[in-house]
């Protein structure tokens, strides 16, 4: 018999279960990836919406940039100020002001929305709920751009725009991490959540790429694009999204899943094998730290969330806002995102202009830059999840990450003005610092904490966990950008100092967090979950 293929080797080399997973792992990537791909466009674009020209004494228009829209003849429809191209009403001297309430506009009713979208989300079939959001967010990405095409100047257009957008883009991210909860559930580790997530940082790069393709000729198309790569992963997310392993009979964890459904009874024994000791392996000490409130080792959880059924029937009922805010640790994560995320997505919205401002480059070339901040940004990612995985201390992780990034916040306003190359070189390492403590918190810590053990197995948690920690951090997101718009234009050193305070703050509100997981001893159990069941 001749040997088998590397390649057919490889492929049988993984159960039926191993593929399912990566396929749901590779598919969630790809479908959050597209929606902060359709964020992007509006960062990209603010340079193009307010750019400068001068009038020549021939009587032509010199641009630093090229019309809004070609065909126009400048010279006839220059702003009564006469040194001004921009678009319509973001070519007056408040321009910075009116961007900043676009950025507000978004990011308040995304903020809003997602407390609610968790609740909502956990009670409808996540594809449908999806896949809904994922059409919509397309059509109302698409509909800003249209402007463009059809002249439109009104401000309240754009406004409707962006609160409609902002909404029903909440339906992502609470059902991407609880489907990967549901084939993950005792797989999360920093490293994985921290590789899955890098999808904000690619999304990010993505949509910087493609809306810099048209930024100076035609803008209207660097929203129609990538509202159209939004819709279509939609109907991906309808046509291939599986919700749990139990709707293709794969097997989910053991304790749930008494039954092998494809790897025969030997590879049950194993598994019954492995729960057995799972179940009499020690206290985890981050277990210890945060959930016992004297720190010492009990015989039981001094905190139990329960969650009553309706008649008694013994179904699980979804868990209720409050009762997910009972869960150690969910406030205090989350008021940490709230500045994590206020300086993230202040990068995110305004970094681009920064760089067009200070490093004099047009608006095409500071996009593609600004791209080294989510480079930096996947490495940060990943490396917070090496590292919490080898301390088994995520508020630590992300207390030292935040630590280090203040000053570096602070040394990038200083030195980004004296050329190209320091300005690469912070961008790397503030996406590090910066993105590392957000990713954590809002995958590996929000799935681990979706999952408390109090919770007695309930999984329709997971949704309103995550949905409360990001809705929180969703807050900060909506204040950076606003604040940004209105202290840009006394000096960008006053939007820095800002990003400064908010990063402290963040590392204030983890300091009791850090103290409980140092003042533990360590643990020789190895690489453990976060909160493992005792």
């Amino acid at each position: 018999m001749a040997p088998l293929p590397p390649g057919i080797r490889f492929i049988v080399s993984f159960s039926r279960d191993q593929w399912y997973r990566a396929f749901i792992f590779i598919l969630t990537f790809l479908l959050y990836a597209s929606f902060h791909l359709s964020r992007k466009p509006i960062s990209i674009v603010k340079g193009e919406l307010h750019s400068y020209c001068t009038a020549s004494y021939e009587g032509e228009v010199g641009f630093h940039s090229q019309s809004p829209k070609a065909g126009d003849t400048p010279a006839q429809q220059l702003p009564d100020n006469g040194t001004d191209c921009g678009w319509a009403p973001f070519d007056q001297d408040n321009f910075q002001q009116l961007l900043g309430a676009l950025d507000y506009s978004f990011l308040c009713a995304y903020a809003v929305g997602m407390y609610l979208s968790g609740i909502i989300g956990e009670r409808l079939p996540i594809r449908y709920y999806l896949t809904f959001g994922m059409v919509a967010s397309g059509a109302f990405t698409a509909l800003f751009g249209v402007g463009y095409f059809y002249n439109i100047h009104s401000f309240g257009f754009y406004v409707v725009t962006q609160i409609v957008n902002g909404l029903v883009q909440t339906t992502g991210w609470p059902s991407v991490v609880t489907c990967l909860g549901n084939w993950f559930g005792k797989g999360r580790r920093g490293l994985i959540m921290g590789v899955w997530n890098s999808h904000t940082s690619v999304g990010n790069i993505l949509g910087s790429l493609i809306a810099g393709c048209w930024v100076s000729t035609c803008w209207g198309l660097s929203f129609v694009v990538p509202g159209a790569i939004v819709a279509a992963m939609g109907v991906v997310c309808f046509l291939f999204l599986i919700e749990h392993p139990k709707d293709v009979a794969c097997s989910s964890s053991p304790a749930m899943h008494p039954e092998s459904y494809e790897n025969g009874t030997h590879r049950f024994r194993l598994q019954k094998q492995a729960l057995t000791e799972e179940r009499n392996k020690p206290l985890d000490p981050e277990m210890q730290c945060l959930l016992l409130s004297d720190g010492k080792r009990s015989g039981h959880q001094n905190h139990v969330v329960i969650l009553p059924t309706d008649g008694g029937g013994g179904g699980i009922a979804a868990i209720s806002f409050v009762g997910a805010l009972k869960i150690p640790g969910v406030i205090e994560f989350s008021l940490c995102l709230l500045f994590a995320k206020l300086v993230s997505y202040t990068f995110l919205f305004w970094l681009p202009l920064y760089i067009t401002n200070v490093d004099r480059l047009d608006v095409k070339k500071a996009g593609e830059l600004s791209t080294l901040f989510d480079v930096g940004g996947i490495f940060g990612g990943i490396l917070a999840g090496v590292i919490s995985d080898r301390l088994e201390k995520r508020a630590s992780t992300c207390g030292l990450m935040l630590l280090l990034a203040a000053p570096t916040l602070y040394v990038f306003s200083a030195i980004s003005e004296m050329g190209l190359e320091a300005t690469i070189a912070m961008l790397l390492l503030s996406g590090a610092l910066v993105s590392g403590p957000y990713a954590l918190i809002t995958t590996a810590v929000s799935a681990d904490l979706g999952t408390h053990k109090s919770l007695k197995g309930n999984s329709h948690a997971l949704a309103t966990v995550t949905a409360i920690i990001d809705g929180t951090g969703s807050v900060g997101a909506a204040l950076g950008p606003l604040l940004a718009g209105l202290l840009s234009p006394s000096g960008w050193s006053n939007v820095f100092y800002m990003l400064v305070f908010a990063d402290a703050c963040a590392l204030v509100f983890l300091l009791r967090l850090i103290h409980k997981e140092l003042s533990c001893p360590g643990s020789a159990t190895g690489n453990q979950a976060l909160f493992k069941e005792h």
